[in-house]
C-alpha cells in the first residue's frame, strides 16, 4: 500500500474526527438529526400567595351523611325504597345546611323537586331520574344511584347506601353535566364534556371503606363516542 503524502497525513486526523462525530448520531437506519429540541421552561405559578379559605363545617359535598327524616330500611335492602323521597329528604337537609351558598346543592334544586308528586315515580314532570341499584361498596348490598336534573344540562348526582343500623346515608354527591354515568363492580365513572368537543373528562370514583364514601381515584380524558365513529361530537358540548 502506497504511504500517505504529507497532505494526506495532515487531513487524516480531521477526517477521523468527522467520522467519529457522525458515528455518534447514527442508528440502525443510518445518520439522523435530532433537530432543535427546544428549551424546557419551568411552570410559572400564578397568584402563589392567594389561597381559598377551607370549607366550613358541613360544607364538604364529598363527605358521607345520614339522610335525616327517613325511616330505617327493613332488611337492609334498597329494593322498595322510594328514591324520590330519599332525594327530597337529602335535598331539603342539604339546602338548609347550605344556606344558599351553593356548595352542597344547587339553589334551584328545591324548586325542581316541587314538580314531583306523591306518586312512586314522582309523576311525569319529576326531575328525579329512575333509580339504579348496584353494589358499589362490595358488601353484597345494593346502593341507590340517582340524579336530580336541574335545568336540562346540570344535574345533582347522588349515591346512597344502607348502613348496618338501617339508616340511609349519602356516600357521593356530585354536581355536573352528566354526559354519561357508568358502573362496574365497585367503580362509578362520570363522563362530562370539556371545552374540546371531541373529548370528555372521565371521573372514576371507588368505594373507600376507611372514609365511608365514594372517593375520586382517577381523572382522565377520553374521546367522545361520536368522535370515534366520525359523527357529530358530544351533544352536551354544543348545548348551552
Amino acid at each position: 500500500m502506497r504511504p500517505l503524502s504529507r497532505r494526506g497525513r495532515a487531513a487524516a486526523p480531521v477526517l477521523a474526527a468527522v467520522l467519529a462525530a457522525a458515528a455518534g448520531c447514527a442508528d440502525v437506519d443510518g445518520l439522523h438529526d435530532d433537530g432543535d429540541l427546544g428549551t424546557v421552561h419551568a411552570p410559572q405559578s400564578l397568584w402563589a400567595d392567594i389561597h381559598p379559605d377551607p370549607p366550613g363545617p358541613g360544607q364538604k359535598p364529598g363527605t358521607a351523611a345520614v339522610v335525616p327524616g327517613l325511616p330505617k330500611v327493613a332488611g337492609l335492602s334498597m329494593r322498595g325504597v322510594n328514591a324520590v323521597e330519599v332525594v327530597r329528604a337529602d335535598i331539603t337537609a342539604a339546602t338548609a345546611q347550605d344556606e344558599g351558598t351553593g356548595r352542597l346543592v344547587d339553589p334551584r334544586a328545591a324548586q325542581r323537586l316541587a314538580l314531583c308528586t306523591q306518586a312512586v315515580d314522582g309523576g311525569p314532570d319529576c326531575p328525579v331520574r329512575p333509580p339504579v341499584l348496584h353494589d358499589v361498596t362490595g358488601n353484597g348490598r345494593e346502593e341507590l344511584i340517582t340524579a336530580l336534573d336541574i335545568d336540562g344540562r346540570v344535574s345533582e348526582l347522588r349515591v346512597y347506601t344502607v348502613k348496618d343500623d338501617g339508616a340511609i346515608a349519602r356516600i357521593l354527591s356530585r354536581r355536573g353535566v352528566l354526559e354519561g354515568v357508568e358502573v362496574a363492580a365497585e367503580h362509578l365513572a362520570v363522563r362530562e364534556p370539556t371545552s374540546n368537543p371531541e373529548k370528555v373528562s372521565v371521573s372514576d370514583y371507588v368505594w373507600d371503606p376507611k372514609a365511608g364514601i365514594m372517593n375520586l381515584s382517577q381523572l382522565t380524558l377520553d374521546e367522545c363516542p361520536a368522535a370515534k365513529s366520525g359523527a357529530t361530537p358530544c351533544s352536551s358540548a354544543s348545548r348551552g
